[in-house]
């Protein structure tokens, strides 16, 4: 008999979909109860999702089977360690932006908002549905749940962000096509779909030419869905021109749950002893450097924030797949294994929402884009720019910020590994990170607006409080949570993903 907790996965993706049915019908009748129903939805969804994590910590992982089949004839949702705690990162986030979009979609879709409101609960849908499954055909159905939702709401906008959304469009379905082919070929070796009997079919296939070509299908196809250099061309305009809420999910959780996909496959589908065999993680690794230092120059170039936020991401994949690269040979300490990664991925959502959601607050205010026209904004919206302050120096890897203690993990396991050239890229990243938010800090704090020079008292013009309250959370948790993964309270969590891939990180 299973326990009211145990339904619990299942439901985070039912109930997500009905909701968005809920939203398209309700919403023609009455668009102001859009925004509502999909909060109520995703406050139910994350309060669940805790739910889960408690249960996986303290019980142990979940196994619902879909309408009673036995796996692997029927489908399975699956919840451990890295899942639950991913399905928490992705639905926080997704509830502090659905709040924040509620004024700024009236402002910006004032046409469109049943409609937003309707394809953003199915994109929720879709990234619940990658988070919990145990079969891989399943996560391909809910890749692609996401990923037209993603082309959309990118598009809504109009104008260029429909050339920002086809773009996506035609590289995002030539990553599913190879995602598919990896699965086709591990279907037609082994009969299964099944993740966990995937890794107990696939070891004595791992010299198999179709094993080994489907592990690279896996790799092309989700590098370019997590937007890893030089797959990334998609990505600029995409987070350039898409609402800010939609940019700030597009770099704070949605190339992230790609990243959980990769780790699902690598680590789930294919094990650890079949990663050692190949030179994969070196080589994933120094792609990660390159497109850690790459990311953060082509970043330096961008005269327009949220461009220069984009650019920003690619980085910011560079750090957590050269921890991913990493993670089989710095095993030893709490540092070790899959912990930089996982902890990245909740900092990079922290940081890069709340970069994306100040960035969104300019355009709301005063249609602002570039640079160079936020002369005297730190006087006029001091709350919001004060935010966007700490979300950059935590960016940095000024301590006690999350981005400090990604940072110190990375390099300390890039330490264990011998790897010193990527202590030096970590570095300089910091380096190149503080050129390019220091000239937006200087613009906003140092430069004055013409006509103003002389003048005492500025009037505040922030935000509205709906919108304010979430940029403030976010950038109030860059420094909190920073305290607390120094204080390793939530380092367990991230112990118990070690131990479940055989990457033992430490007590």
């Amino acid at each position: 008999m299973l326990s009211v907790v145990e339904h619990f996965p299942v439901l985070v993706v039912v109930v997500s979909l009905l909701s968005a049915i809920t939203i398209f019908i309700a919403g023609w009748i009455n668009r102001k109860t859009a925004c509502y129903i999909s909060i109520a939805t995703l406050l139910g969804q994350f309060i669940a999702s805790l739910f889960i994590l408690h249960h996986v910590m303290s019980i142990g992982p979940i196994h619902y089977r879909l309408g009673g089949w036995v796996p692997p004839w029927g489908i399975e949702y699956v919840m451990d360690a890295l899942n639950a705690y991913v399905l928490v990162v992705l639905l926080f986030l997704g509830l502090v932006c659905v709040i924040y979009s509620k004024r700024n979609i009236e402002h910006e879709l004032p046409q469109k908002v049943v409609s937003f409101y309707t394809i953003y609960q199915l994109l929720i849908t879709g990234l619940c549905g990658i988070t919990v499954t145990g079969d891989i055909f399943n996560m391909y159905v809910f890749i692609e749940i996401t990923c037209l939702s993603a082309y959309a709401l990118i598009a809504s906008r109009g104008k260029i962000a429909l050339k920002a959304g086809f773009t996506y469009l035609v590289l995002g379905s030539i990553g599913a096509c190879f995602f598919l082919l990896g699965i086709g070929f591990l279907y037609s070796v082994t009969g299964s779909l099944n993740i966990h009997d995937l890794s107990l079919l696939l070891p004595p296939l791992y010299g198999n030419r179709v094993v080994l070509a489907a592990f690279v299908f896996f790799i092309v196809g989700l590098s370019i869905k997590m937007a890893l250099f030089p797959l990334h061309t998609w990505l600029p305009d995409a987070h350039a021109f898409a609402p800010s809420e939609v940019s700030a999910m597009l770099s704070g959780i949605i190339i992230e749950v790609s990243t959980y996909a990769f780790i699902r496959v690598a680590f789930s589908v294919f094990t650890v002893n079949f990663i050692k065999l190949l030179p994969v993680f070196e080589i994933i690794s120094w792609v990660a450097a390159i497109a850690i230092v790459v990311g953060s120059i082509l970043a330096i170039t961008q005269s327009n924030l949220k461009r220069m936020l984009a650019y920003s991401s690619v980085a910011n994949m560079g750090y957590i797949m050269l921890a991913v690269g990493l993670s089989t040979s710095a095993t030893r300490y709490p540092w070790s294994g899959l912990t930089p990664a996982s902890m990245h991925i909740l900092n990079h959502a922290l940081m890069k929402g709340c970069l994306f959601l100040v960035a969104g607050a300019f355009i709301y205010k005063g249609n602002l884009w570039e640079i160079k026209d936020f002369q005297g904004l730190g006087r006029r919206m001091p709350y919001t720019c004060a935010a966007f302050v700490i979300a950059a120096i935590s960016m940095i890897g000024m301590p006690p910020s999350v981005g400090f203690v990604s940072k110190l993990y990375i390099i300390l396991a890039s330490l264990e590994a011998k790897q010193f050239v990527f202590v030096a890229v970590l570095l300089l990243s910091s380096l190149l990170n503080l050129v390019y938010f220091w000239r937006v800090i200087e613009t906003m704090y140092m430069k004055v607006e013409e006509g103003t020079e002389h003048t005492s008292h500025v009037p505040r013009d922030e935000i509205p409080l709906s919108m304010l309250i979430p940029v403030l959370t976010l950038s109030s948790l860059c420094i909190l949570m920073g305290i607390l993964w120094l204080t390793k309270i939530p380092i367990p969590i991230l112990n118990r993903v070690n131990v479940l891939f055989g990457l033992v990180g430490g007590p």
